[in-house]
């Protein structure tokens, strides 16, 4: 049966990435964690790695898209012994010990059922990204592909690496996920939604929180229209 790996990017996270890797390494099937320290400025990497993750350091920020193509490309090196190339999990490094919900995410994937799930969270926090943000995205896959994504932004994805692959190169930045959505849609793979108790910290109001929301917006409008 085909492993999966999780690939969680990680900046400046050392207060939560220990309970989010120790939550993940108990999901059925999961028999690696790689997580990517994206130019920390804190113990991101070494509390990863205590707690039983396989660490990869940038040097300086390079944002989530480049994370996950390190952390994907870490996994093809440790997959090079195997049979199969494992499937592969992505998560955020924030959610704690509700990365421990993530198996629903996994199962439609490993059945042969889906190639790509994104998390719905159902739990009434809230997704990172204004209201107009969110709306962007998901108008913007729909005039794309036809089909409207509940939570288009959500980055707890589960793909098998023959998506991955398909969807290289990645958008940039923050509109990574808007990106793979479209592009493995377009080129017929299977796409499917899937309920999660998972949470993650909710974005704030200040100034700090209006910056990445500003860029977060810029960095999906570019991934829509490089694929108009």
């Amino acid at each position: 049966m085909t492993g999966t790996a999780a690939i969680i990017p990680a900046k400046d996270e050392g207060d939560r990435i220990g309970a989010t890797v120790a939550a993940v390494l108990a999901l059925p099937g999961v028999d690696l964690v790689v997580v990517v320290d994206d130019g920390s400025d804190d113990e991101t990497g070494r509390v990863a790695k205590a707690a039983g993750a396989r660490v990869v350091r940038h040097s300086h920020n390079r944002g989530k898209a480049a994370a996950m193509e390190s952390g994907a490309h870490a996994v093809r090196l440790l997959d090079l012994d195997g049979e199969k190339p494992r499937h592969l999990l992505f998560l955020d490094a924030d959610l704690g010990e509700t990365a421990r919900t993530a198996a629903p995410l996994i199962e439609p994937v490993a059945a042969g059922e889906a190639d790509m799930t994104i998390a719905v969270f159902v739990t009434r926090v809230k997704l990172g990204g204004h209201g107009f943000v969110v709306r962007l995205a998901r108008e913007g896959v729909e005039r794309a592909t036809g089909w409207t994504p509940a939570q288009p932004l959500n980055g707890q994805r589960c793909l098998t690496r023959a998506a991955f692959e398909a969807a290289r190169p990645l958008a940039r930045g923050f509109g990574v996920e808007t990106g793979l959505t479209i592009d493995l849609l377009r080129k017929g793979f299977r796409v499917r939604e899937v309920p999660v108790e998972m949470a993650h910290r909710a974005t704030g109001t200040d100034w700090k929180a209006q910056v990445h929301r500003a860029r977060q917006f810029r960095d999906v409008a570019r991934a829509l229209l490089s694929r108009r």
